[in-house]
C-alpha cells in the first residue's frame, strides 16, 4: 500500500506540475514560459519525485515505464496492474485539481485552452499526422526506458539516476511537444483527457498504445545492450 500511495502521489505531482505549467503559465501574455518552460516543468517533477519517493516505490509514475520494467526483468509482474491503477488515479485527481484552478479564472475556456491534452491531426500543436504521432511516441518512450534502465543499472554512477531521467524527459518534451503535446505516459494523458472530453478521449487510445509499445521496445533494446550483469 505504501508503494501504491507513493505512485499515486508522484503521478499526481507529475500531472499537476507538468500539465499545470502548460495550462496556467505557458500562454500568459508577457510572462509565458513557452515550450521550454513546460519541458523543464515535466523534467523537474520527475527529478523531485525520484528523490522524494524513489526509495519507496521506484518512482515509475507511468504505466509504460511499469510495463517496460516488468518485461525488462526489473519489476514484479503481480504489482503491474496495482501500480498502473494508482498512477491513473493520481493523474485523474491532478487533472481535477488543475481544472478547479484553471476554471477559477474569469473567461477561461476549457475547449479553447486544449487543457494540455495530447492529440494528433488537427489536435496536434503542429498539425502532425496520426502516423507521425505514433512513431514519435513509440520512439520517445523507448528512449526514455533505455535511459531509465541504464541510469539505474548497478554499473552506472550512483546517485545521478534522478537527474538523468528528469533531463531525458525534458529533452523528450523539447522534441515532441509540437507533435503530440508529448505524452510518453498514459496516466498523464488520461489525467487531463477525462476533463477535456470530446476529441481528447477519442484519441486517447494512441497515447496508451504507443507509449506501452515504446516501453517494451526500450526494455528489449537495453537488455540486448546490457547483457546479464545489469541490476535486476
Amino acid at each position: 500500500m505504501n508503494k501504491l500511495l507513493a505512485e499515486g502521489f508522484g503521478t499526481f505531482w507529475l500531472v499537476l506540475g507538468g500539465c499545470g505549467s502548460a495550462v496556467l503559465a505557458a500562454g500568459v501574455p508577457d510572462l509565458g514560459i513557452g515550450f521550454l518552460g513546460v519541458a523543464l516543468a515535466f523534467g523537474l517533477t520527475v527529478v523531485t519525485m525520484a528523490y522524494a519517493i524513489g526509495h519507496i516505490s521506484g518512482c515509475h509514475l507511468n504505466p509504460a515505464i511499469t510495463v517496460g520494467l516488468w518485461l525488462g526483468g526489473r519489476f514484479d509482474g503481480k504489482e503491474v496492474l496495482p501500480y498502473i491503477l494508482a498512477q491513473v488515479v493520481g493523474g485523474i485527481v491532478a487533472g481535477g485539481v488543475l481544472y478547479l484552478i484553471a476554471t477559477g479564472q474569469a473567461g477561461f475556456d476549457l475547449k479553447a485552452s486544449g487543457f494540455a491534452a495530447n492529440g494528433y491531426g488537427e489536435h496536434s500543436p503542429g498539425q502532425y499526422s496520426l502516423l507521425a504521432a505514433l512513431v514519435c511516441e513509440i520512439v520517445m518512450t523507448a528512449m526514455f526506458l533505455i535511459v531509465i534502465m541504464g541510469s539505474t543499472d548497478s554499473r552506472a554512477p550512483q546517485g545521478f539516476a534522478p537527474l538523468a531521467i528528469g533531463l531525458c524527459l525534458t529533452l523528450i518534451h523539447l522534441i515532441s511537444i509540437p507533435v503530440t503535446n508529448t505524452s510518453v505516459n498514459p496516466a498523464r494523458s488520461t489525467g487531463v483527457a477525462v476533463y477535456m472530453g470530446d476529441w481528447a478521449v477519442s484519441q486517447l487510445w494512441l497515447f496508451w498504445l504507443a507509449p506501452i509499445v515504446g516501453g517494451i521496445i526500450g526494455a528489449l533494446i537495453y537488455n540486448c545492450m546490457a547483457g546479464k550483469d545489469q541490476a535486476s
